[in-house]
C-alpha cells in the first residue's frame, strides 16, 4: 500500500454484507464508501472517483449492469476496475459483464479472502499502467505490443502463443488463488523451457491473463512448440486435487493448452492487433 489510502466503492442493497464488507476493507486500510441503489452509486462514483468500484448485479433500482455502463461511458469513470457481485452463475451473465466493462467478477456467497486478493490485483493492475502482469510479473498490455511491433515485418524472429483453456471452469470449481497458482506454473513452465533455447532478444508476455506469447528464433520454433505441448500435456491433471484426477481426465472443460504458430514475421504489416487476431483463430 502507498501512504495515500486506496478508496473502494461498495455498491450493495444487501445491509449485512454490505457492513460485513466495509469493515473488512476498512481494517485492511482502504477508505470504503458504500452505497445502496445503483444510482447513488453512480453519482457516488463521480463524487467519491475512488480507485476500484465493487458492484451488486442485484440492486432496488438499476442494476449493476447499469451501474457500469454509465461510469464506463463517462471520461471521469471510464477507467475504474469494476468487480461484480452476483450470485449467477450461467456464462452468459459472465459475458453480459464483461461486455459492459467488468474487470472481474465473483459469485455469491464468496470467500471475502479470495475477494481481497482480487481487489488487490486489479488495483496492482492499475499501479503498474498494466505494464506487467501482477499475477506471475510477465510483460503484458503496452510492452508486449512494443516487442511485436519491434519484430514485426522483419526477419529473424517467430511468433509462439498458448493460450491456456478452460480457466474460468478451473476458477469457479477451486477459486481464484488455486487459478493465479497454475497461472504462475505456467508461466515458470514456459520460462524455463525457454532457457534451453535462449537468446537474449527472446521475449515471453501476456496477451491476456490467460495467453501468452512468446518471440523466438525461427529456427527453434518447431523444437520448443512441441516440448512446450508435450510438457503441458504431462503436467495438466497435478494442477486438480488428487480426488478429482481421475473424473476430470474424462472431461472436455477441464485445463488445456492451445498453441499457435507464426514462423516467419517477414514483410509482414505492421499490424499488430491483426497479428494477435490471426494467433487467437489459428491456435489448436
Amino acid at each position: 500500500m502507498t501512504d495515500t489510502k486506496s478508496k473502494i466503492l461498495i455498491v450493495e442493497d444487501d445491509p449485512d454484507v454490505a457492513e460485513m464488507l466495509t469493515a473488512y476493507f476498512r481494517s485492511q486500510d482502504y477508505d470504503v464508501y458504500t452505497v445502496n441503489w445503483g444510482e447513488d452509486g453512480v453519482r457516488s462514483s463521480l463524487q467519491v472517483n475512488p480507485d476500484l468500484a465493487i458492484l451488486d448485479i442485484r440492486l432496488p433500482d438499476i442494476d449493476g449492469y447499469e451501474v457500469a455502463r454509465r461510469m464506463r461511458s463517462d471520461r471521469r469513470t471510464a477507467d475504474i476496475p469494476i468487480i461484480f457481485l452476483t450470485e449467477k452463475r450461467d456464462r452468459s451473465d459472465k459475458l453480459q459483464g464483461l461486455e459492459v466493462g467488468a474487470d472481474d467478477y465473483i459469485t455469491k456467497p464468496f470467500d471475502v479472502q479470495e475477494l481481497r486478493l482480487r481487489v488487490r490485483n486489479a488495483l496492482k493492475r492499475i499501479s503498474q499502467g498494466s505494464l506487467t502482469n501482477p499475477v506471475t510479473g510477465l510483460p503484458e498490455g503496452a510492452l508486449v505490443d512494443e516487442k511485436l511491433s519491434e519484430v514485426i515485418g522483419k526477419d529473424g524472429s517467430a511468433l509462439l502463443f498458448i493460450s491456456i483453456e478452460n480457466m474460468s471452469v478451473f476458477r469457479e470449481a477451486y477459486g481464484f488463488v488455486a487459478s493465479d497458482d497454475v497461472l504462475r506454473a505456467v508461466s515458470l513452465m514456459i520460462v524455463n523451457t525457454m532457457r534451453e533455447f535462449s537468446r537474449p532478444e527472446d521475449f515471453l508476455g501476456h496477451v491476456s491473463a490467460t495467453e501468452f506469447i512468446l518471440v523466438v528464433p525461427p529456427s527453434n520454433l518447431a523444437a520448443l512448440s512441441d516440448k512446450l505441448r508435450s510438457r503441458m500435456d504431462q503436467s495438466v491433471e497435478y494442477f486438480y486435487p488428487i480426488k478429482d484426477r481421475e473424473q476430470i481426465s474424462k472431461r472436455t472443460d477441464r485445463l488445456s493448452a492451445k498453441l499457435a504458430e507464426i514462423s516467419s514475421l517477414k514483410n509482414r504489416p505492421m499490424d499488430v492487433e491483426k497479428i494477435k487476431t490471426e494467433l487467437l483463430n489459428s491456435k489448436k
